[in-house]
């Protein structure tokens, strides 16, 4: 019997809630699944290749739905849930019970978890390290941005490498080993390490161009990548050198998408009063009230351009 998960890649609360689901999955419903994983990412267009769908049961966690019915399990949390008004309507008919939305839940992991121990019975006590760094780090819960950006925990360089990790073979065995060993034990191995050292002189390198390329106006400080070929980064960075922003846009570009990325300053002076998941909408993307994105096709760049400038505009306060 094969399961097949679609995960969030590229995303620490997306691969931990892919570890926790096998986990269940195979503690409670089906010891005997081969379990197989596929990363999934936002892009222009439909987020779904329907030949996917290739399991005897296929799972879906931290992302959006799909109003397929080869989907047996589905978990997700963002505010933007669903492609189109057909498929949350077809989210609201399924009475499997075995599809789940909660857009309060910091983190798709502890979701995960919360629902196993209230609807299924299960709960792991081993996993509760993974769960807790699995919210702060989505829920952007951290002490300050020199936590996140500093990076002095296991969980947090595990964070770089998963985020920065272009094989899905190598993030499929971080899955699996989540399921088994302790977030020390799983950066410790010579496969991780060997991996970190590269991530985070990287890491370093973008904390200082990230500095450069920075402006700061009326509360939003935003910068463009596209020219350093840089299509992920570390999203506090701009909150260690602009603590007194309450936004962050930035403009990134890879072979897959254009990317416009929001964000807000979980330690802004002044409070929030956008809801950046319907500011992205407008433009195709989503996400949650405090960040989100939109992702283009890969040669829509002026288009990016554009909409990044909209989007600045619509964030900015009237004064400094």
């Amino acid at each position: 019997m094969k399961l097949r998960i679609l995960y969030h890649g590229n995303c620490f609360d997306g691969v931990s809630s892919a570890a926790i689901f096998t986990k269940f999955y195979k503690s409670k419903i089906n010891p005997q699944a081969e379990v197989a994983y596929t990363p999934t990412m936002h892009r222009a267009g439909n987020a779904f290749d329907k030949e996917q769908f290739d399991g005897d049961e296929n799972a879906i966690v931290d992302f959006k739905y799909c109003a397929d019915d080869r989907l047996t399990w589905w978990f997700d949390h963002h505010q933007s849930a669903f492609l189109s008004e057909e498929d949350e309507q077809h989210f609201l008919n399924d009475k499997s019970g075995k599809k789940f939305l909660d857009t309060t839940s910091k983190s798709c992991a502890e979701f995960i978890a919360r629902i196993a121990e209230e609807k299924f019975d299960w709960k792991d006590e081993s996993l509760n390290e993974l769960i807790e760094w699995a919210h702060i780090i989505d829920g952007a819960l951290y002490e300050d941005a020199a936590q996140c950006v500093e990076l002095k925990s296991s969980a947090l360089k595990l964070m770089q490498v998963i985020e920065g990790e272009k094989d899905p073979t190598f993030v499929e065995k971080i899955i699996r080993d989540l399921t088994e060993k302790s977030l020390d034990e799983v950066l410790e191995s010579e496969e991780i390490q060997a991996k970190l050292k590269p991530i985070l002189e990287q890491h370093w390198n973008t904390v200082e161009l990230i500095r450069e390329k920075s402006s700061y106006l009326k509360g939003v400080v935003s910068f463009d990548l596209t020219e350093n070929k840089i299509d992920g980064y570390n999203k506090f960075i701009p909150y260690y050198f602009y603590p007194q922003t309450t936004y962050n846009v930035a403009l990134t570009q890879s072979t897959l998408r254009t990317k416009i990325s929001v964000g807000s300053n979980p330690w802004s002076p002044r409070p929030r009063l956008h809801n950046i998941a319907e500011i992205c909408e407008k433009y195709g993307g989503g996400g949650h009230a405090v960040v989100g994105a939109v992702s283009l096709a890969p040669d829509e760049l002026e288009l990016g351009k554009k909409y990044m400038q909209e989007i600045i505009e619509t964030l900015q306060f009237e004064t400094d």
